[in-house]
């Protein structure tokens, strides 16, 4: 009988542990990396490799999955091989037919970006296992092979949306001349005027809601936006050892202040059709949050590094 998919997977010698860390290092991936990868939540993956936590069915399917590598390999299964079945070869070559490309970053990971897509769509609440399955154009059993629920697949979901934004964030400013730049583009990488930008602003909405539920998925998301803002105030923080913000301003309370105003000026924009004359349009936003960031936070004078005109 195989073992369901959120079920633990006994590893009292630690071996099991010890093939994901050798899968780990053949990739010549960070750890927290191949976390995002595998769509695990990075400190679940170090626990597990500790042997604090036990891995689950799932997780080390959506691992051999994304490392292709043997799951009856890492499970520990007696004449288990590295390398896929798929990979063995057995008796004399034959001429076959060429299979279909793997999806990008593997099953697992497109069962997410689709989940993703779809929450964007629907609805957090509107979104089934049928739908992700249909998206994917595979069967739901396949999709509980590599998720054994929906809330599992939906909270990695989240974690995995919340990780991009990150990433994207973090590329955005890497070479911004100073604090005032870095605000800037962090101002414009949070204004919706993309197809994809909208997308992960409808997620983000939906996910409001779900915190305000208390729900798994709406902590994670008040834990991410803490983040998002201590990330603001750290910019704004250097902004006024660099003389580009003023002496005055108070990095936590101001990094609040216009984090709740990006956040108002979002729900306005995703509010009105795109391309529609009427209502607050992505242009709109970005000129108002520059405007208010010019008034309240530059530093006046000759080292005033303008938000608005970097």
């Amino acid at each position: 009988m195989h073992p369901e998919p959120g079920s633990r997977v006994g590893d009292s010698g630690g071996q099991v542990a010890e093939r994901v860390r050798r899968v780990i290092g053949a990739t010549g991936v960070s750890q927290r990396e191949f976390a995002r990868r595998v769509v695990m939540d990075a400190s679940k993956l170090s626990r597990s490799l500790s042997g604090v936590r036990r891995f689950t069915v799932a997780e080390l399917v959506r691992i051999a999955a994304t490392a292709e590598v043997d799951v009856g390999w890492l499970l520990g299964s007696p004449g288990g091989t590295p390398a896929k079945p798929s990979a063995v070869r057995r008796g004399r070559p034959r001429a076959a037919a060429a299979p279909a490309a793997p999806p990008e970053g593997g099953r697992p990971l497109q069962m997410v970006r689709e989940t993703v897509r779809l929450i964007g769509e629907r609805g957090f609440h509107a979104v089934r296992v049928a739908d992700i399955a249909e998206a994917c154009a595979t069967s739901t059993a396949a999709v509980h092979y590599h998720f054994p629920g929906r809330d599992e697949l939906l909270e990695a979901a989240v974690r995995w949306c919340m990780d991009e934004d990150t990433a994207r964030r973090a590329a955005g400013i890497a070479d911004a001349g100073d604090a005032a730049d870095e605000l800037r583009r962090l101002i414009e990488l949070r204004t919706p005027c993309t197809a994809q930008r909208r997308q992960q602003w409808s997620v983000w909405l939906d996910l409001w809601a779900e915190a305000a539920r208390g729900t798994a998925v709406g902590r994670l998301h008040t834990a991410y936006h803490r983040q998002w803002r201590a990330t603001v105030a750290d910019v704004l923080r250097r902004g006024v050892g660099q003389g580009v913000f003023r002496t005055t301003t108070d990095p936590d309370a101001d990094a609040l202040r216009l984090t709740a105003l990006i956040d108002g000026l979002a729900a306005q924009v995703l509010a009105v059709a795109p391309g529609a004359t009427a209502g607050t349009s992505p242009a709109d936003m970005q000129a108002a949050l520059l405007a208010y960031v010019d008034v309240t936070l530059t530093a006046p004078g000759p080292s005033r590094g303008s938000v608005a005109r970097s």
